[in-house]
């Protein structure tokens, strides 16, 4: 596997921690322990993630963010809490990626891996705020079933196809790009809206 192949995974695997990343650990490890997700030597300090003890844990903290991401606020309030937790996680992860022999790619891996993870948690969470605005409660859980759904299949596919994982890494950092935008235009459109109030912009009386 060549180094822009292993770049391309670490890359895809840290902007998708920053979405859901205890469901990264839990099917990395699921494809590991079942033999379906044969790993390089390259990458052989992901074996950890199939260890029964670290399975559970990370089952367990994926159906917490599972079920908590579908509830309207809650989901804002967990992805506050893991402001900190998804950018670390995507960092090691990279880290664990990457050829640990090398230590300048190991720190090219845990700065990259850390800042990817960080931006799409920051487009995920202000797109997610945006949503939470809406006045129905189904369109937050289509958007997080959406994400469910992308994540899980994003992730088999980086791994199963290296090759396109730089890609699939492009596309990802451009429509977390995009979620920052979109975010930011909404706020700025609901703030604009309570600045001129309900009254304001009605023409008052003439003078006399």
């Amino acid at each position: 596997m060549g180094i822009m192949e292993i770049i391309g995974i670490a890359g895809s695997v840290s902007l998708l921690a920053g979405w859901r990343l205890y469901l990264c650990l839990l099917a990395t490890g699921i494809a590991m322990r079942a033999g379906a997700l044969p790993l390089p030597e390259h990458l052989a300090a992901l074996d950890v993630l199939a260890n029964p003890w670290v399975m559970a844990v990370t089952g367990l903290a994926a159906l917490a963010e599972f079920l908590a991401d579908k509830v309207m606020w809650l989901d804002s309030l967990w992805d506050a809490v893991h402001g900190f937790v998804r950018p670390v996680g995507g960092a090691l992860l990279a880290l664990a990626i990457v050829d640990p022999s090398d230590p300048a790619w190991q720190v090219v891996a845990f700065v990259l891996g850390g800042g990817a993870a960080f931006a799409a948690h920051t487009g995920k969470a202000g797109a997610r705020g945006v949503v939470n605005a809406s006045p129905e409660p189904v369109s937050n859980v289509a958007v997080s079933t959406v994400e469910d759904i992308a994540a899980a299949g994003l992730l088999w596919a980086a791994f199963e196809y290296p090759y396109v994982a730089g890609a699939i890494a492009l596309a990802l950092l451009a429509l977390t790009i995009w979620l920052v935008l979109a975010a930011r235009r909404m706020i700025r459109r609901l703030l604009g809206r309570g600045a001129q109030g309900p009254g304001r912009g009605a023409a008052g009386p003439p003078p006399p």
